[in-house]
């Protein structure tokens, strides 16, 4: 194939971060673009999902879930302390209560202090308000956009996602541009130019750079189970197989999300 269309292929629609796939069996980048094709039209002509409200509306969802399944969602509360008996957590500590629990799960910012996680790199990530859709998108009301590699002489991608008043994120007439990519330089900001210079002129821009962190062990042992930072990809699904990774670890099994609900099963 021609390099653009291995690019646009292997990044674009099989999701691959980096060109390792071309070096590895082509089945796992057939199963890829095979999800991406069933995806399509599924839920209109995006095989991407975005929830309305934006992203506070999975984890208001997950504390709907959690009180149906006998939780308790605890609103507005800091976490000052994890709290462990010898090598195993028991809990965690807000102000002058504590909540015991036999295990605990938890980003990396939790667990800041313990040295139970590593830095393995840096990403920066720009929030553009805009009063315009990207040009030359056709005025799409949402957009996802990656810019291989190779395209712009990097070693990671650079990822764009834009949403709008359609989502109830913001006010009719504004549009929201997100910009992440993996710092590879010394001027982070100018490794987003080549994003910058596709939404064209914008209203206001608020550009954040943080380490991204991994945990150093299992959570086995302490029954700590951290996850890892969101890296810059646009499209969650790192975050996602992270998600399943850490339920197998907790409940000894993979998660099966084909299994089908019987008839006494709630809705």
């Amino acid at each position: 194939m021609e390099d653009n269309t291995i690019d646009f292929l292997g990044h674009s629609v099989a999701l691959h971060r980096d060109d390792g796939y071309l070096e590895r069996p082509a089945y796992e980048t057939i199963k890829k673009m095979t999800l991406y094709i069933e995806s399509l039209g599924k839920y209109g002509d995006s095989p991407f999902l975005y929830p309305i409200y934006g992203l506070g509306g999975i984890p208001e969802s997950f504390s709907r879930l959690c009180a149906i399944h006998g939780g308790t969602y605890m609103l507005n509360t800091n976490v000052d302390e994890i709290l462990f008996e010898g090598n195993k957590v028991v809990g965690i500590r807000s102000g002058e209560e504590k909540a015991n629990a036999p295990l605990v799960v938890c980003d990396p910012s939790y667990a800041a202090g313990l040295n139970k996680t590593r830095v393995i790199g840096k990403t920066i990530r720009a929030i553009v308000l805009l009063d315009h859709p990207l040009p030359n998108t056709h005025n799409a009301s949402s957009i996802q956009i990656i810019i291989p590699q190779k395209q712009v002489g990097r070693k990671t991608d650079i990822y764009i996602t834009m949403v709008s008043s359609a989502h109830a994120v913001c006010a009719k007439g504004l549009f929201v541009a997100m910009i992440s990519t993996t710092i590879e330089t010394k001027n982070p900001e100018e490794e987003i130019r080549p994003a910058l210079d596709l939404l064209g002129q914008p209203l206001e821009m608020f550009i954040k750079i943080g380490d991204l962190h991994e945990p150093t062990d299992n959570g086995l042992e302490s029954q700590l189970f951290i996850t890892k930072s969101y890296d810059a990809t646009s499209h969650f699904e790192t975050a996602s197989e992270d998600v399943l990774d850490i339920y197998k670890r907790i409940t000894g099994e993979a998660l099966d999300l084909n299994i089908e609900p019987s008839d006494d099963d709630e809705y």
